[in-house]
């Protein structure tokens, strides 16, 4: 696993460095296990992406379209835009547009 090896040990070491970074009390970090974690890559499908012509700086939309209860659509969706921002890096800015029948 690769990992920034300086902050991960620096965070091992001594994680209430973290919590005080962020403003809340170092014994916050008591209440927490540090590690550096490996995510494995699944098979995302977006339900639409309307790209620009070449050349033409309009957004990027994604678009979703939902007609059944998805408890884990919100964070689908996030990761499947940003693995595509990730593997594409287009220069265009990004709109989502979300179309739900399920009363969620």
């Amino acid at each position: 696993m690769k990992t920034d090896i300086i902050f991960y040990r620096l965070f091992q070491e001594f994680p209430d460095i973290f919590f005080e970074l962020l403003g809340n009390s170092p014994e916050s970090a008591s209440l927490y296990q540090f590690s550096s974690v490996e995510i494995k890559q699944t098979a995302f499908r977006i339900d639409g992406v309307f790209l620009p012509t070449q050349g033409n700086e309009n957004p990027i939309y994604f678009v979703e379209v939902q007609f059944q209860t998805d408890w884990e659509i919100y964070s689908r969706l996030i990761a499947e835009i940003c693995l595509y921002l990730r593997q594409n890096q287009p220069l265009n800015g990004w709109v989502l547009w979300f179309y739900t029948q399920t009363g969620m």
